[in-house]
């Protein structure tokens, strides 16, 4: 079976969230509001998709400037389609797409903490995050 991986900008929001949910990532992303979900879509700087017989098995989602980084920040693939090197083509393409002298950067799900080391990504030690609704603390003079 063929799979045919394509820069896709204007990707659904029902075909995103069908595959967010196929992949296990669904349960890391807001799916309960498909406008926030339109809005994910929308702003993505590159969307990668994979597809078997026209049906989405696989996407990438990445925001970049172009020259320096890219963060990808949904890589999902069909439970139903393991191990034909999916997410290693999409994260190809996707930085391909962005820049090869870009950096790519992209936090690990829990479970897929394992994947990356495995097809030759570093670990980095030092990121940070600031989740919505948490204010920064002024506790200490910057």
């Amino acid at each position: 079976m063929e799979i045919r991986y394509a820069v896709e900008p204007n990707l659904s929001v029902v075909e995103f969230l069908s595959v967010l949910s196929s992949s296990g990532l669904a349960e890391r992303r807001p799916v309960d509001d498909p406008e926030r979900i339109g809005r994910m879509l929308r702003n993505a700087d590159v969307i990668v998709t994979a597809r078997s017989s026209g049906d989405l098995v696989g996407v990438s989602r990445a925001l970049t400037d172009g020259a320096y980084c890219t963060y990808l920040s949904d890589l999902a693939v069909d439970r139903a389609f393991p191990g034909r090197g999916i997410g290693r083509r999409l994260i190809e393409e996707t930085h391909r797409a962005a820049g090869l002298e870009t950096t790519l950067i992209l936090l690990a799900a829990p479970a897929a903490r394992t994947y990356y080391p495995h097809i030759g990504m570093e670990r980095h030690d030092s990121c940070w995050i600031l989740r919505p609704g948490t204010r920064l603390r002024a506790d200490r003079a910057d």
